[in-house]
């Protein structure tokens, strides 16, 4: 009887299916890949922020000494002073500026308060004058939430390797950014974002009188009903610039019914000092009164 011969049959690769195995083996790793090279750029932009803060408390020290040694921030004013190495890898560069060339957005609250009546007038005045130019909508909810953050005196500003201080007030241009930001969805008037506050007000919650002379022309045309255009002219002049009180004069404005508002030219300036060094780090503090304050790190803007 003839062995039937059973035919070999080839059982072909499942192809297919390895290949779908090593492709999603090869986006796990290459997905575990992406993870720690985010951890690794993360540890390397966390050491090189830990470097530049500690740079920073140095060059801190070594600014304020020779701020102390020339006489205070006020004598940087508008000078930008600035180093760079010789080989162009270091850099660093320096501004200060008063904190209270404006009206004080803080005297808005004063209203009743004995001996700052003219605080508040002048404030209130102002406030009302903008309110109107730019034609907002709801003046009166906006002074109402700018009156609710002055009186607040309870919450806290905090910010990494920063002051931790109480608010006592409406104390940075930030603060009272979130306001306008706050108002303006609330009541949709984009107008409020078109006016020019750092042109008028500062916002230095201790401040009781005017840096005039570091102040803008917007400031100073309100103050003494110039003509901005005129005031500005004043401004830009570099030779024979007559004073403020003669320009004042000269032009119709009564200066001495404003004068109580101006700190004495000889008088110890507030100031706000920013340092930037590096690859666009920067640091800032506060110069009152011949001390330095409120070191605070930004790190790179």
């Amino acid at each position: 009887m003839d062995k039937t011969t059973m035919p070999i049959i080839s059982v072909p690769a499942k192809q297919g299916f390895t290949l779908m195995i090593t492709l999603s083996v090869l986006a796990v790793v290459i997905a575990l890949s992406m993870v720690l090279l985010g951890y690794f750029t993360k540890v390397k932009e966390d050491a090189s922020m830990t470097k530049a803060l500690i740079q920073a408390n140095v060059y801190y020290a070594d600014v304020v000494t020779e701020l102390k040694k020339i006489g205070g921030a006020q004598k940087v004013y508008d000078k930008y002073p600035s180093f760079r190495s010789e080989d162009g890898r270091f850099s660093l560069a320096m501004t200060c500026r008063p904190l209270s060339s404006g009206v004080n957005i803080n005297w808005l609250g004063m209203d009743g308060k004995e001996g700052k009546q003219h605080l508040f007038a002048v404030a209130q005045s102002l406030f009302d004058t903008l309110a109107q130019s730019y034609t907002l909508e709801d003046p009166s909810r906006l002074l109402e939430m700018i009156l609710q953050e002055i009186a607040s005196g309870q919450k806290f500003i905090k910010q990494e390797q920063s002051r931790l201080m109480q608010k006592n007030g409406i104390i940075s241009y930030q603060q009272f950014s979130d306001i306008i930001a706050r108002y303006e969805m609330e009541t949709d008037d984009q107008k409020v974002a078109q006016i020019p506050w750092k042109s008028y007000f500062s916002f230095y919650d201790k401040a009781e009188r005017i840096n005039i002379n570091y102040s803008s022309a917007a400031l100073i045309s309100f103050l003494f009903d110039i003509e901005l255009q005129t005031v500005r002219e004043w401004k830009a002049m570099t030779k024979e610039k007559p004073t403020l009180q003669t320009f004042v004069e000269n032009n119709g404005g009564n200066y001495n019914e404003k004068k109580k508002l101006f700190k004495d030219k000889n008088a110890l300036g507030e100031s706000r000092c920013s340092v930037r060094f590096g690859e666009g780090y920067r640091f800032t503090f506060d110069y009152i009164e011949g001390e330095a304050k409120y070191f605070e790190f930004f790190g790179k803007n």
